[in-house]
Parts: structure tokens; sequence; C-alpha cells
């Protein structure tokens, strides 16, 4: 179980690095060669923006559970 985690941690932590980066700043971004810098007149963000900020948050979400599932796992063991 605990290799699982730390493999998991790994990639989590890898994964969010590279969507943050995706995400469109002010001045545009790493999302913007992949299409992402489209926007519609009658929305704020696209549903590419929307997307990614759901995979983004789902990823952060799995992230935590693993942080808290180490964490768990240090403390009674």
């Amino acid at each position: 179980m605990e290799l699982f985690l730390d493999i998991l941690l790994v990639i989590t932590s890898l994964l969010l690095i590279v969507l943050v980066l995706l995400h469109r700043g002010k001045g545009g971004g790493l999302s913007s060669l992949f299409g992402g810098g489209v926007q519609s007149s009658l929305s704020g963000s696209t549903v590419v923006e929307k997307n990614l900020d759901r995979i983004t948050v789902f990823t952060a979400i799995v992230w935590l559970i693993a942080i808290l599932g180490i964490g768990l796992q240090i403390k009674y063991s």
C-alpha cells in the first residue's frame, strides 16, 4: 500500500504541474498552443478551459488523498 501511495503521489504531482502550466494566464499560456487560446464570444472561457479546470481539481483531490494516506500511514506505523 505504501508503494502504491508513493507512486500515486509522484504521478499526481507531475500531472498537477503540467495541468497548472496549461491554464491560460493573463498573457496567454501553454494552453494556447493546444487550441485553448480561442475564446467564445458568449462566455468567458471555452469548453477546453472548463474541462481543464475539472481535470485539475480532480487531480488535486487525488493528490490530497494520497498525501493524507501517506500521513496516516506514517502516523500509525
